[in-house]
């Protein structure tokens, strides 16, 4: 776990994504900011029973928005703890098995988006567990001191939360504090600041509005979905470098017409581009097997003629007798019994 702040605390699940432990001010209250993956449960309450006290509990459970490795986790930490679940009402019919998310690109160039082709689409169903936030109250549940901002182009109903009394920002997916299109970057946890999310955001205007709306916040501590802590003037200057040079893919889906969402889910979506990946896969594995089958069929074969030949030649040579050579006289046989 790694400390953001004061009463603030990251936890990583599975070198990937990160949750959020923030006091409410309260002694022995928090608020737990997001899930991780599915299965993160038994290592966010023993982190909390160590972070707190053993069978503590969260006053709810706050999700940035409902992408599978937010979400996760939610229902059966909320089943466990017997806690509320918020979120943006435009994440609503995401969370509650309504509507599915715009579909990921995968054509959008990166490591990430290559993965993205085989992550599920289907998400948990938080059912009677969830709750939204009231869309006209900056004021975040439970944790007086801080506000919500709304920061759409990833998610619909994304949420990013600051602390103004210490400039604390927990961007969820608006950005990365690591170079989150390299998955292997994202694994390593290399600090640096840059877009997020990229296969999974719909909107790119959006996006780069959101993230110079959290640029001007000009935050000292800065925790993300994705990435390791970053606080000091790196923080302010990063974000803002971003801001000033968003760097919009040159090609994708959503690069020059964005999916259009409403309260009840997606509105309309732009035509999906051609994924040739699939079609050169198969071209590459079919060539494979015909190479394979050709080498059994010629190289595989003579290799084996030849390897019999030899074989045939030193067998044959061995059956040659030396000049002079004389059978020798085999013993007489014996017919009596035993004893004889």
């Amino acid at each position: 776990m790694d400390t953001v702040a004061a009463g603030v605390t990251q936890l990583r699940i599975q070198r990937f994504v990160n949750v959020y432990f923030v006091e409410t001010g309260t002694p022995g209250e928090w608020v737990l900011i997001d899930t991780g993956l599915p299965g993160s449960a038994k290592t966010i309450i023993a982190a909390a029973d160590k972070l707190f006290y053993p069978g503590t509990h969260p006053e709810a459970i706050i999700l940035t928005h409902g992408h599978l490795d937010h979400l996760g986790s939610a229902k059966e930490l909320a089943d466990h703890w017997n806690v509320p679940v918020v979120v943006h009402p435009l994440e609503l019919p995401y969370v509650t098995g309504q509507a599915l998310y715009p579909p990921r690109d995968p054509t959008v160039g990166g490591s990430l988006a290559f993965m993205s082709r085989f992550f599920p689409t289907q998400l948990p169903n938080l059912e009677d567990r969830v709750q939204a936030l009231d869309a006209d109250d900056p004021s975040t549940p439970f944790l007086m001191n801080w506000r919500w901002l709304h920061v759409p182009g990833h998610a619909p109903g994304q949420l990013a939360f600051f602390r103004d009394a210490d400039r604390v920002l927990i961007g969820a997916d608006a950005f990365a504090t690591c170079h989150h299109d390299s998955v292997p970057a994202v694994l390593l946890g290399l600090p640096k600041i840059s877009r997020a999310g990229t296969p999974f955001n719909y909107d790119w205007q959006a996006a780069r509005q959101s993230v110079q709306a959290l640029a001007d916040l000009e935050p000292k501590a800065i925790g993300c979905g994705h990435g390791p802590v970053i606080t000091g003037p790196e923080a302010a200057a990063g974000l803002r470098a971003l801001a000033d040079n968003y760097p919009v893919p040159s090609h994708g889906r959503y690069v020059h017409e964005p999916a259009r969402t409403d309260a009840s889910g997606v509105e309309h979506l732009p035509p999906a581009p051609k994924d040739t990946l699939p079609l050169k896969a198969a071209v590459i594995g079919g060539s494979l097997l015909v190479a394979g089958a050709a080498w059994l069929l010629t190289g595989g074969r003579r290799k084996n003629r030849k390897a019999a030949k030899t074989y045939r030649k030193a067998y044959n040579a061995s059956l040659k007798k030396p000049r002079g050579y004389q059978s020798p006289t085999p013993p007489p046989l014996y017919r009596g019994g035993v004893g004889d």
